[in-house]
């Protein structure tokens, strides 16, 4: 009990040394000093319907404490499709998700990141993007462009540690929704969802 207890404490500090790394050397790509907390995680990931029979997306993993929290959830590792820019983010989650299929590349251009995938229909979509590092329109194209890969009605969650939505109301086919707020978190964090509106 206690060896797994520091194994778990190890990984976790390895995480979140990796994590500043990636904040030290790419700060625009990533949003904070240190990972998602585990609750913002499990929040996140509750969003997904295991029933679907449809694959999930996870755009902007990082070190993967979100990937975990979805595959606890009971998805399938062949069943979760992470993208994510940073190349040591992306060596790091290969070797720790077996299965699961883990891109490098752009959340923003995801027809060329996705690849011979880029036609696949997903059930919903987990972003972990640090959208308030980008200019609103691109923040805007971003969620359309997601919103276009799931189906009509079913969500994206996006974190973010500003007061407001990072994809404000109105500029597009989709609506705002407060989903959690959540201290447990450094910095405390705001989760929002966006869905396309059903058609009667």
């Amino acid at each position: 009990m206690a060896g797994s207890g520091l194994r778990r404490l190890a990984s976790k500090f390895d995480d979140e040394l990796k994590f500043f790394k990636g904040w030290i050397d790419k700060p625009r790509a990533v949003g904070s000093i240190v990972p998602t907390s585990s609750v913002t995680a499990r929040r996140m990931a509750s969003i997904v319907d295991t029933t679907s029979g449809l694959p999930v997306l996870e755009v902007g993993p990082g070190t993967g404490v979100i990937t975990r929290a979805i595959l606890r959830l009971g998805v399938q590792p062949k069943d979760l499709v992470t993208v994510e820019y940073s190349h040591d983010f992306v060596s790091h989650l290969r070797r720790n998700f077996p299965g699961v299929t883990v891109i490098e590349g752009d959340g923003f251009n995801l027809d060329k990141t996705l690849g011979d995938r880029s036609d696949t229909k997903f059930d919903c979509v987990v972003s972990g993007v640090p959208l308030l590092n980008f200019p609103v329109t691109r923040r805007v194209a971003y969620l359309e462009n997601l919103l276009s890969r799931i189906p009509r009605g079913r969500p994206v969650v996006q974190l973010t540690y500003g007061p407001r939505s990072p994809i404000p109301p109105g500029f597009g086919d989709y609506t705002v929704e407060r989903f959690h707020f959540i201290l447990r978190n450094i910095p405390p964090t705001r989760l929002w969802l966006y869905r396309r509106a059903l058609r009667n």
